[in-house]
């Protein structure tokens, strides 16, 4: 924005106020102010915390949506300063008062880039926590050491966003890596964020663990579904089998001891959830559960999505499809197939820099 003429500054400032404007036109702020103070209410209740889950639900909901109020009142004063320095400037030229203008005007136009994408998580479940699952796939010991950076991938990306985690069920493979790990995120946005990761990822690379150091192609699933509390999905008890058994893999003193991991299956879909990172069987039931509610109400998501796509004349569907590949040599990139979206730093995205792939695939959405 290094604009220094003063017509040319009124003109981007015409144009961010037309941005401003469909920007109002998709958040209904009076509504939103409405919601903030219904639930504070709810929030300064003597019961409020009886029911955890749901409280714990209703104070995010309350902290995103303070947080956009909050945004949108500084884009407001924002904008009207920016409308009296115009003012100033067309009267009486100064040119300290310019320089000002144009600060302000990145300023504004920097705060309008952020709350546009945060127009963008229209989703269901955007606001709700996630639980991701990364497993290996072909590609044997280089698959498993592809899902173990990825898993760093996420968990420093959950680091820059100051997302909470935690490691639900992990199975180390023997030679090196992960054959699978399951980890819950928790804060702002988390499901609008990680829904992006769904899906396979490639990975292309001169192998470490070949001593010719070929080039070796790895894949790797990721699976993103929502949190999902229990009084949202009933699973009936008749259409789930539990199975107890022993956990396998590192632990603590009752791995491999006792029946403690736990199986189940949803006989009306087939869909398997096991967990096993607990001592406590009572403790893997209710993690098994949790996931098994988030995974129906993905799978109602997808059939609503297939429908659409069907309604639309898309035949094709892209679930569970290569996504994004990752190439760690020659020149190095990081694409996202659905999007087109790349980014040649290579390092910082494997350290976790990804909001730029999520803006783009919040935007193809659209």
């Amino acid at each position: 924005m290094a604009i220094t003429k003063l017509e040319n500054l009124n003109t981007l400032l015409a144009n961010l106020i037309e941005r401003y404007k469909k920007l109002v036109s998709v958040f209904d702020f009076p509504k939103m102010k409405r919601e903030i103070d219904q639930l504070r209410q709810k929030m300064s209740a003597p019961d409020f915390w009886q029911d955890a889950s749901l409280a714990a639900q209703i104070s995010q909901r309350a902290e995103n949506l303070n947080k956009d109020w909050e945004r949108w009142q500084k884009l407001e004063q924002e904008l009207k300063y920016l409308q009296e320095l115009a003012g100033l400037l067309k009267n009486e030229f100064d040119a300290d008062l310019s320089q000002e203008f144009v600060e302000k005007l990145q300023n504004f136009n920097q705060d309008l880039n952020e709350l546009e994408i945060i127009a963008l998580y229209q989703g269901s479940y955007d606001d709700r926590a996630a639980i991701m699952t990364i497993s290996a796939g072909t590609g044997g010991v280089d698959a498993q050491d592809w899902a173990q950076i990825l898993e760093r991938m996420y968990l420093r990306f959950a680091e820059r966003q100051n997302m909470k985690t935690e490691i639900i069920d992990r199975v180390v493979a023997n030679e090196a890596g992960l054959k699978n790990v399951m980890i819950k995120f928790s804060g702002l946005r988390v499901y609008g964020n990680l829904k992006s990761e769904n899906g396979t990822h490639r990975l292309l690379r001169n192998s470490p663990f070949n001593a010719d150091g070929l080039r070796q192609t790895s894949f790797a699933s990721v699976e993103v579904i929502p949190d999902i509390p229990a009084r949202e999905i009933d699973v009936k008890e008749e259409d789930v089998r539990i199975d107890v058994f022993r956990s396998s893999g590192p632990g603590g003193q009752s791995v491999n001891t006792t029946d403690s991991a736990v199986r189940l299956v949803h006989l009306p879909t087939g869909i398997t959830v096991s967990c096993q990172s607990e001592r406590s069987q009572h403790q893997n039931k209710e993690n098994a559960f949790a996931i098994l509610r988030a995974k129906l109400a993905k799978l109602e998501l997808e059939k609503k999505e297939a429908e659409k796509k069907k309604l639309k004349g898309e035949v094709k569907a892209d679930w569970g499809q290569q996504i994004r590949s990752y190439w760690l040599y020659g020149n190095r990139l990081v694409k996202d197939h659905r999007t087109d979206f790349s980014n040649t730093n290579v390092e910082a995205v494997l350290d976790g820099d990804l909001q730029g792939f999520i803006a783009a695939y919040l935007r193809w959405l659209k």
